[in-house]
């Protein structure tokens, strides 16, 4: 899980220092885009990895807590 943070941060920050170097906001926009779908791909790959490594531990009244918790989660981001 933190070698997955840790990549989607190297990715913000190559991002940020594309959009400084282009100087155009158009394109900032269009590099700002293509990192959007990073956010919400790392979140469900963490969180999944996550959930699998608790699933021993969890009893599955929590379980069911956890993963209601992580729907409502995707709803808000996904949700146009």
């Amino acid at each position: 899980m933190a070698i997955l943070r840790l990549l989607s941060g190297s990715a913000e920050i190559t991002a940020a220092l594309i959009m400084l170097r282009l100087n155009q906001v158009d394109k900032a926009l269009a590099v700002n885009s293509a990192l959007a779908l990073v956010g919400p791909t790392v979140l469900v790959l963490t969180t999944a990895i996550g959930l699998t490594g608790m699933a021993q531990n969890l009893s599955p009244s929590k379980l069911c807590w956890v993963a209601a918790g992580v729907s409502c989660l995707l709803i808000g981001i996904l949700k146009k």
